[in-house]
């Protein structure tokens, strides 16, 4: 740990090997859908894919997963968690709700988490932090509580915000972790919009922001130019990924 004033941040330098540049592998499959490669593994955010017009030339049987993590319950967040999961044999991390909703659906490789708790896996730690959103599963059961992930591994240390509104609790995950990038939602209506975003990643301390949750629907259709100029005014870098692309971070 290192001293910041009065307060303690846990330094994800700890874990990453030292003296030379790793980047992680990002594939975008689409609305808050993200591959992320790390120490190997591929880790597979709130899948949503075959149900997306935009993401229609993604082959699902193709998308890679030793780990899915599900920020809620929603069917733009799960639908194709439970196919990708049989196919590859991934673990599924999620509240408790979510991951009984997985079971009930025959995925038996599972790990139930809920806001405030960490765990370590093979590819690195993840803690679950509060997000201020609605839960429901596709078939109307409780979705437990919405939530984000802090991930710290050998590589990096990043935030995925899942759906959520601007929150006072981020600025704690800019005083506990340092995070060199992070996913958040930009499209409003159902999330933040641009501009609490870019209050978002300062409250987190973060100068590499890539957008999520824009353009799938029409009450999210963002500018993206405009976007972009807003975070740059911050100075910030917005990253806004083509369905498909994959990019070094």
């Amino acid at each position: 740990m290192i001293s910041n004033g009065s307060k303690n941040v846990i330094s994800c330098e700890n874990l990453r090997v030292q003296s030379k540049t790793i980047y992680m592998n990002i594939t975008y499959f689409g609305h808050s859908c993200f591959g992320v490669e790390i120490s190997g593994k591929h880790i597979l955010f709130d899948p949503f894919i075959t149900p997306n017009e935009l993401a229609k030339n993604i082959d699902i049987n193709t998308v890679k997963a030793d780990y899915i993590l599900i920020s809620h319950g929603h069917s733009d967040h799960v639908a194709d968690a439970v196919s990708i999961a049989k196919r590859t044999g991934a673990k599924v991390v999620s509240n408790f709700e979510v991951i009984t909703w997985v079971n009930n659906q025959g995925v038996t490789n599972t790990h139930p988490m809920n806001v405030g708790g960490t765990w370590k896996f093979e590819f690195g730690s993840v803690k679950c932090v509060v997000a201020v959103h609605s839960s429901t599963m596709p078939d109307g059961t409780q979705g437990g509580t919405a939530m984000g992930f802090v991930v710290e591994s050998a590589e990096e240390c990043f935030y995925f915000a899942g759906d959520t509104a601007l929150t006072y609790d981020m600025k704690l995950i800019g005083e506990f972790h340092k995070i060199d990038f992070c996913f958040l939602p930009i499209g409003d209506n159902f999330t933040m919009d641009i501009k609490s975003a870019v209050v978002a990643a300062d409250f987190v301390n973060c100068n590499k922001i890539i957008g999520m949750h824009y353009d799938t629907f029409g009450y999210i259709k963002i500018d993206k130019p405009e976007a972009i100029s807003k975070f740059a005014a911050a100075k910030r870098e917005l990253i806004l990924f083509e369905v498909g692309e994959t990019k070094s971070i």
